[in-house]
This record gives C-alpha cells, sequence and structure tokens, in this order.
C-alpha cells in the first residue's frame, strides 16, 4: 500500500525520528524527509499532471563504469533498469514475470530450461538474438556481482532452434528467479558503456553523459520516468551528491544507509526504500565451549533484538530477518518466524541450565566496516545481559578473514548478498565461500531440495533454526530520495530501481510439452 508520511523540517523532529519502527514489520517509519513509500502501490500523483513532462536530472560515477557485470556500485546500477532488460524481471516481493523471454520449457526432472527471446531490439536497431543472452550470462558467470548465481549451473549455449539452453546439476523450480541478469550486446559485454535492449541508451555529450530516450522501442510499458533526456551528473561523493540533491540540481539519489558513507539529507523530498539483498547474520563456532552446546546455540536467536537494531542504527532501511530469508520471499513463513524471535529471558535460560554463567565467548567482526562494528558491539551487550562475558575481536578485514579460516572465535558477525532464490547453499557446502566452521552435507542436500520445491523451504528454515549454527539478522534496504510529485509512478524493486512490468506471465510463457 501506498505510504506518505509529512514531518516538520526542525532539528528537533529530526533527532526524534531516528527511532522509527521496522519498515519491515509494515508498521509507520518515519525517516527525515518528507515522506516513506514502501508498499507496491506507488502514490497517487495530486499534482500538475504535466510534471512527468519535465527534464530528470540523476547522477554517476563515470570512472565506475555502467558495464551491469562489472559495476558493483549502486549509484551507477541505480540506471540499470532504463538502459538493460533481462530474460525475466522480478518485483519487490520476488514474484517473477518474463521480459526478453518470450516463452520457455522446463526438463521434467528440472534441470534444464530452454529459453526463446523476443523479438526485441537494442538501441542500435538490431535484434536481439540467443547469442546475445548466452554471452552476456557467461560474462555475469564470470563478474564479481551475479557470480554467485551460477552456482547450480554446468552449461549455457545457444540451441539448433534458436533457444538458450541451461543445463543444472540440481533441480530447480524457480531458476528464472536468478535470470533478472541485464543482457547486453554479444560483441560488448566487456563494454564500460554496453548496448541494451531498455527504453533508454546512454551517449556521452559536450556537456557530459545523458541518457536518450529511444524513439522506436521495440515494447510498450507504463515507465516512472518518460522524459526524452535525462541529465548525468557526475558525482563525487555522497556528501556532494546530497548536495546537489537539495540544491535541486538532481532529481533522483540512491543513498545506502547501511554504509559508513551515508549522509542524512535535509530537505524536502519523497523517499522510497528498495532491499537489495544484502544480509545480515550471526554465525558460531561449534568447536566452542559455548556453542558446542546444540541446546544453548539453538536459543541464541532469541538473544537478538533485531527491530530494535533495525531502528537504531540502519534508520529503519532494513527488515528484521528470524529465518534466512528475506521476510518479502514469497517462502519465508512468518509464523514459523514468531517461534524464534527475540525474547531474551529464553536464551538467558538456556545459558544458566549450562551453567555457563560469566564464562568469556569471542566476537569476531571486521572492524574496516564501522557500522557493522557498532552493531557487533551492540549485540555483544544483549548477549551480555544474558548472562556471558563478550569479549569483542575487532580485526581489519585480511587478519578478519584469517581468523575465520582459523576458527579464531566463538562467534561472527558476517554480512553477504543472498541470490533472488535466497539459496544458502555457500554456507553449508564443503566448496562454498561461507562454510565457515558449518560445513553440513545433511544442510546443504535440504538447501538443493528447497531449489527444486518450494515447499521444502519451510523444513530447511525450521532445521536451521533448530541447529543454531547460523542465526539471521536482517536484511538490509537502499534509501531513493526524489524530488516532490515529479517521479510519482516509482516502484522499485530489488536491484531494479525503475521497475516496470510489460504484462506478461509466467504460465503463458511456459511451453507444455
Amino acid at each position: 500500500m501506498k505510504r506518505l508520511i509529512p514531518i516538520l523540517l526542525s532539528i528537533a523532529v529530526l533527532i526524534g525520528m531516528f527511532s522509527g519502527c521496522s519498515i519491515g514489520n509494515k508498521t509507520d517509519y518515519t525517516p527525515t524527509g518528507s515522506g516513506l513509500h514502501t508498499g507496491d502501490a506507488p502514490p497517487e500523483n495530486n499534482g500538475n499532471p504535466e510534471q512527468n513532462a519535465q527534464q530528470v536530472t540523476l547522477t554517476y560515477y563515470p570512472e565506475k563504469t555502467l558495464n551491469p557485470y562489472a559495476c558493483s556500485d549502486f549509484t551507477n546500477r541505480a540506471l540499470f533498469t532504463l538502459l538493460y532488460q533481462s530474460l525475466f524481471t522480478v518485483d519487490r516481493n520476488y514474484h517473477i514475470e518474463p521480459m526478453l523471454c518470450s516463452s520457455y520449457k522446463v526438463s521434467p526432472a528440472m534441470d534444464v530450461y530452454t529459453f526463446y527471446v523476443e523479438n526485441a531490439t537494442f538501441s542500435d536497431g538490431s535484434a536481439l538474438t540467443a547469442l546475445d543472452v548466452v554471452n552476456s550470462l557467461l560474462a555475469a558467470q564470470d563478474g564479481p556481482v551475479y557470480s554467485g548465481r551460477f552456482r547450480h549451473i554446468n552449461k549455457i549455449s545457444v540451441t539448433a532452434d534458436a533457444g538458450v539452453e541451461i543445463k543444472l546439476d540440481t533441480p530447480s523450480e524457480n531458476l528464472p528467479l536468478l535470470l533478472d541478469i541485464p543482457i547486453v550486446k554479444f560483441d560488448q559485454t566487456a563494454a564500460d558503456y554496453p548496448m541494451g535492449t531498455g527504453p533508454y541508451f546512454y551517449q556521452e555529450t559536450t556537456g557530459g553523459g545523458r541518457l536518450f530516450q529511444r524513439e522506436t522501442w521495440w515494447c510498450s510499458a507504463k515507465l516512472a520516468v518518460t522524459v526524452p533526456s535525462i541529465t548525468l551528473v557526475k558525482a563525487e561523493t555522497p556528501a556532494k551528491i546530497r548536495d546537489n540533491f537539495e540544491f535541486s540540481s538532481l532529481d533522483l539519489v540512491c543513498a545506502d544507509p547501511g554504509s559508513d558513507h551515508y549522509v542524512d539529507f535535509r530537505c524536502d523530498y519523497e523517499l522510497w526504500e528498495s532491499e537489495n539483498g544484502i544480509f545480515l547474520y550471526l554465525a558460531c563456532n561449534t568447536k566452542s565451549k559455548v556453542f558446542s552446546l546444540p541446546e544453548v546455540r539453538s536459543a541464541l536467536t532469541h538473544a537478538i533484538n533485531r527491530d530494535f537494531l533495525v531502528s537504531e542504527y540502519y534508520r529503519g532501511f532494513a527488515q528484521s530477518a528470524t529465518l534466512p530469508a528475506s521476510p518479502r520471499f514469497p517462502y519465508y513463513s512468518a509464523k514459523l518466524a514468531a517461534e524464534y524471535g527475540y525474547d531474551s529471558i529464553q536464551f538467558a535460560q538456556a545459558v544458566n541450565d549450562a551453567q555457563l554463567r560469566e564464562t568469556p565467548v569471542v566476537l569476531l567482526v571486521n572492524k574496516g566496516d564501522t557500522l557493522r562494528l557498532r552493531v557487533a558491539r551492540e549485540i555483544g551487550n544483549m548477549l551480555s545481559d544474558c548472562g556471558l562475558v563478550v569479549q569483542m575481536k575487532e580485526l581489519a578485514k585480511d587478519e578478519y578473514n584469517r581468523a575465520l579460516k582459523n576458527g579464531s572465535y566463538d562467534l561472527y558477525l558476517g554480512q553477504t548478498m543472498l541470490s533472488p532464490n535466497m539459496d544458502l547453499g555457500a554456507f553449508f557446502g564443503s566448496s562454498g565461500a561461507l562454510h565457515y566452521g558449518i560445513n553440513d552435507i545433511g544442510m546443504y542436500t535440504l538447501c538443493k531440495e528447497a531449489l527444486a520445491n518450494h515447499g521444502n523451504y519451510y523444513t530447511l528454515h525450521r532445521t536451521i533454526m533448530e541447529d543454531g549454527r547460523l542465526v539471521p539478522i536482517l536484511f538490509r534496504s537502499y534509501a531513493i530520495y526524489t524530488t516532490r510529485g515529479l517521479l510519482t509512478e516509482l516502484n522499485p524493486a530489488r536491484d531494479s530501481l525503475f521497475y516496470y512490468s510489460l504484462g506478461k506471465t509466467m504460465a503463458d510463457a511456459l511451453i507444455q510439452e
């Protein structure tokens, strides 16, 4: 639902706003500024209907490229929905729709998918082909942004009937959920400004970069921005971006309240949030005196006041997650999550029953991320209140990684970006990048079973919570500031700030064999 919350721009009010309630719990949250839109429906435009005809100005870092496979900067990625399209698009609630995919078929074992492409065109008028898709996916597989999505993909190739075939090493019910990956022209996968099939294209001009609307776009859709051209202002620092926005030279800014570089905005604006998939969690070392005990590990979840962390440290731009998946994920069970929520007395009782009061535990954290460091210290206070003696181990990144590999901790506070299908295999598989001290074949099998059938997510999540080695905390979000009344149709989704639908359905696109 739409939500617009006017506030007074006074210092006293600004200070008070930081104690707002969690967005993830769908209660009112009032950040600094003019309003926050968190629901699926955009706000109504009660102003001049001609407002969307005015010039729109955005920002980017030219030196950080607009290549979707190499660029991880969220400021630049905010432009990608305007430039590129993908086989499928995923909305803010993880629902899938076909985009560049005209139709597809799946093998009975759900380990081979074949996708056929639309009669789409790139900005130079050339036709989209299966080779463009294959080369784009291979580039994404080798890049830093999407590589984790290819864990179970063995082969990507063009078929004799001009389809794109993807072979997996395990059944996957929802492979399309991973394929909202931008597609570019086949020979431009390494270019800084590759051509896409989206409604706009990039062009360098005398005054700097600009996005120009395509006069003959291959499809039609209701877009949040419809101006003929978009001026791009060179970004310098987050503070400079904020200043440019406040003095009306920018119309939209994507900011990360979970970053050390975040700066507060002090002007009038409309404010939106968009989940980014970044997952914050605790993990236990089972060789620890305290957390080798299953009854203590499984009670640890109750010690964490997630809602307090969200409001106090992330300014409400995060969602408390008691289970290891985004609360917006369709297979997140709120009923199951309620069984593992905050109740510090339960953890204190488990510590007492195990005769572990005043036992020291080492909490490891990367001190290079100062926000995470502050959160870790707060979690340490929560555990201390329950009877443990928490010793913080605050290390620089390289030392932190060595300590993880050596098991030199009782607990560590970690952060990673989960794929849209919430695959947890990296935590439990022997070759997983996040399996420090957690390697578990049985749990890894449950992860694969959840990919094969969504009904198994419930079993996977319950098993993880009862096991206690992985303790979910929250999923972070970006803050999107816009000029009031300008972009009234904005409906941002994960990694798709200017999300739009072509009105197609998965059922219609599926080829029944």
